[in-house]
């Protein structure tokens, strides 16, 4: 399966990246324009918060004005659709997702190409899910949950945020590895699902850290494992789906930087050495991970290749599962 070999980066490649800002002229950088970076999601979320500290401290570095702007809906993907119609001047951007960058296009027709109505400025931020159960399930172990849904499939239900969404390809990633069929239960956003599952009307989720983390801590959740290689340092006593005896098993969530497809290369560079400027900033990396979320800076190349392999393993995984959009 894919990892993410860009995670431990060399400070020698941030640094040939941060050395190579002095060959862009200052005329091909917007700085007289405001800036507007796009979100799909919508505020107040994790995406959003990650992207407003971003933002800010991009606005104070490059002395612009930079706004967030949320079009929420569909998955993710009208922001998508919007960014990729949008001037290709470098006075918009977008933040990216797995959804709609890697998942979607295996399961629908899309109005615009990822690959090419799109191009990828830098990694932003990744996270794994946490498969959580509330209190009713009677399980207080991962290995206790997988037996159970090999007993009593019927109960063993999990949400999601919506077909084809990071967290149902999580579940469906899990089918495949543990040889049994939770029942996947979508729903339109990750509020709706959590409050269905404290409501104890569906037993499982696969959810982002920073909305479940809350209820884990007062106990109204039991966190049974995380989707990662690696046990985050918030949930360093939940093991992670690999260590419980499936080698391999990886499912993150992440976010990018894109840029409408037309944006010339000298923006985009420009606008990745500003960013990795940004992530590896040590204060933007303690908020980051105050929310949960881990700092994911990439050369644009390093970008490229990285959601390539996440979309042919995403492709690969919805032809065995057979998963189509309902």
């Amino acid at each position: 399966m894919t990892t993410l070999p860009f995670i431990r980066k060399t400070m020698l490649t941030l640094a040939c990246t941060l050395l190579g800002a002095g060959a862009v002229s200052a005329q091909e950088f917007p700085q007289d324009k405001p800036i507007t970076i796009v979100v799909g999601f919508v505020a107040g979320g994790a995406a959003d918060s990650a992207t407003r500290l971003i933002a800010s401290k991009l606005a104070e570095n490059t002395g612009t004005s930079i706004a967030v702007l949320n079009r929420a809906g569909a998955g993710g993907n009208i922001a998508h659709q919007h960014v990729s119609t949008q001037p290709a001047d470098g006075t918009v951007l977008l933040l990216g997702s797995v959804g709609p960058l890697t998942i979607a296009p295996h399961l629908m027709k899309l109005p615009y190409d990822p690959f090419k109505d799109l191009a990828p400025v830098s990694g932003a931020v990744h996270f794994p899910n946490v498969l959580v159960a509330h209190q009713g399930v009677g399980v207080k172990s991962f290995e206790e949950f997988i037996a159970m849904a090999k007993e009593n499939p019927e109960k063993a239900e999990f949400a999601s945020t919506g077909m084809g969404s990071a967290s149902h390809l999580a579940g469906e990633l899990l089918n495949m590895y543990a040889g049994v069929e939770l029942v996947h239960v979508p729903y339109k956003g990750g509020a709706q699902a959590m409050q269905d599952l404290i409501g104890q009307r569906v037993a499982s989720y696969f959810s982002a850290p920073p909305t479940a983390l809350p209820y884990i801590r007062t106990g109204q959740l039991v966190a049974l494992a995380t989707t990662g290689l690696e046990r985050p340092g918030y949930l360093p006593d939940v093991p992670t789906v690999a260590e419980a005896g499936y080698e391999g098993f990886e499912a993150l969530n992440w976010y990018s930087f894109m840029a409408p497809g037309k944006t010339p290369e000298p923006i985009l560079e420009r606008w990745n050495q500003e960013i990795v400027k940004v992530l590896t900033d040590p204060e933007v990396q303690k908020q980051l991970n105050d929310l949960g979320l881990t700092p994911h800076p990439t050369t644009r190349a390093e970008f490229t290749e990285f959601m390539q392999a996440e979309s042919d393993k995403w492709s690969k995984i919805i032809k065995e599962r057979n998963i189509a959009m309902e």
